[in-house]
């Protein structure tokens, strides 16, 4: 087991121009008349939905497209190539949502930028039983509120240098059940579905319980505490773990932080806090996440930590809605995205929203004999949502690696980077 790496970027002209497309045209809504079983199709905001009478079945076709843009700098001479490349599709998403009746939901999604592991959710969901979710498929492990919340809705480009402990999507068995602010999620995983063998990574246990002890009715004000386990027994075939991390920003060429290929590793178990404050078009947001690899032959454990506090603000808009319940799958607890009203649309003449976001997150990968480096990582960001469906993001990293394995001068291993990144979203 590895943590994921950055796939090979695309071409982004032919997408980047169907964007830009896009964008430039005012979001409408057209609804075709009823066809001969009385289904009617919709193509709105939400994406192209065909739907029958009576709920019968509800099909929808949706995606997402996000185009990352830059460039950076590293204080350190000869360090080499900062970015691969100063533009690049960052995912490009098609997405289809079949629900079954009041009871089954099928998901999937594939990214057509993504040439390693383009399945991502591949999920079957029973729903059958009062406020419970069974669900068997590829899918989110329940671990880390920022994990969990989707890549469309995070308050910058990228999640933060925690997220390396994150085990993010594998194929297995979950179920859930809340009630008004609470939530509980267990589950059974074993590998990726895009790999050959799922058998072959090992087996995990995950569980994430979260409570609000406020919650107001329309979502908007809450806070949040959560705890997540996860312990997954990883097989003796002489395959290595490897934990790494690069800045926050996709361009980057290489990870300021590894701990390199860890071949004795036995198991790896993660233990998370998360805890969330949201007033108004405020939110606070922190997690701190312990990480401990068990090794063959008796070798003692190795422990490592990461963790981040980071805030938000909608200049002109409300917060963002706390969703207790998914539609499928284990996203429980977890803030939605930013709501554009009507008058505020700029294809209705207003401005859009506007948000602020700041962060602090922290990685350590040194223990004994691993010496994977230490990062702190300081963003800064702005969001512009002009229109329903459509945001632009632009953030500033600033990071600070002491020591870093990808140090080329072994008496100075610091490594000093500034990074300037944007994105252009399309989803829906």
């Amino acid at each position: 087991m590895s943590h994921r790496t950055r796939p090979h970027p695309r071409s982004p002209w032919p997408l980047a121009a169907l964007l830009l497309a896009a964008c430039s045209l005012p979001a409408a809504a057209v609804e075709g008349v009823p066809g001969p079983f009385g289904e009617r199709l919709t193509i709105d905001e939400k994406g192209i939905t065909l739907k029958f009478p009576d709920d019968a079945a509800t099909l929808r076709i949706g995606g997402r497209l996000q185009l990352d843009f830059g460039t950076g700098r590293v204080q350190q001479r000869g360090f080499g190539t900062v970015f691969d490349t100063p533009i690049a599709v960052r995912r490009s998403w098609i997405e289809s949502y079949l629900t079954l009746g009041k009871e089954l939901e099928l998901a999937f999604q594939y990214d057509f930028a993504e040439p390693n592991r383009p399945i991502n959710d591949a999920v079957v969901a029973y729903k059958g039983f009062k406020n419970v979710i069974v669900a068997l498929g590829n899918m989110k492990e329940p671990f880390s509120l920022d994990q969990l919340i989707s890549d469309n809705n995070t308050l910058f480009t990228e999640r933060s240098l925690a997220d390396a402990f994150a085990p993010a999507r594998n194929f297995g068995l979950a179920i859930g059940t809340h009630g008004e602010r609470w939530t509980a999620v267990t589950s059974v995983f074993g590998g990726n579905i895009n790999n050959a063998a799922i058998g072959d990574q090992g087996i995990a246990s995950t569980t994430r319980i979260t409570y609000a002890p406020y919650l107001s009715e329309d979502g908007n004000d809450v806070l949040h505490v959560g705890l997540a386990g996860s312990y997954r027994s990883l097989p003796n075939d002489g395959s290595a773990l490897t934990l790494s991390s690069r800045s926050e920003a996709f361009l980057f060429a290489r990870q300021f932080v590894n701990t390199g290929g860890i071949r004795d590793a036995a198991s790896i178990g993660r233990i998370g806090l998360e805890a969330a404050w949201q007033t108004g078009p405020f939110r606070l947001q922190a997690e701190y996440i312990l990480t401990e690899v068990g090794r063959f032959g008796g070798a003692p454990p190795l422990s490592f930590q990461g963790g981040y506090i980071q805030a938000g603000l909608l200049l002109n808009g409300k917060g963002r809605r706390y969703q207790i319940a998914p539609n499928y799958a284990t996203e429980y607890a977890v803030f939605g995205g930013v709501q554009v009203e009507e008058a505020q649309r700029v294809s209705r003449g207003g401005t859009g929203v506007f948000e602020l976001g700041l962060r602090y997150s922290a990685i350590d990968l040194e223990d004994r004999a691993i010496r994977g480096g230490i990062e702190q990582d300081f963003t800064a960001g702005i969001n512009w949502y002009p229109d329903r469906n459509i945001r632009f993001v632009f953030d500033y990293v600033r990071s600070h690696t002491s020591p870093s394995p990808a140090s080329l001068n072994f008496n100075r291993r610091t490594i000093d980077a500034d990074a300037f990144i944007g994105r252009a979203q399309l989803y829906w």
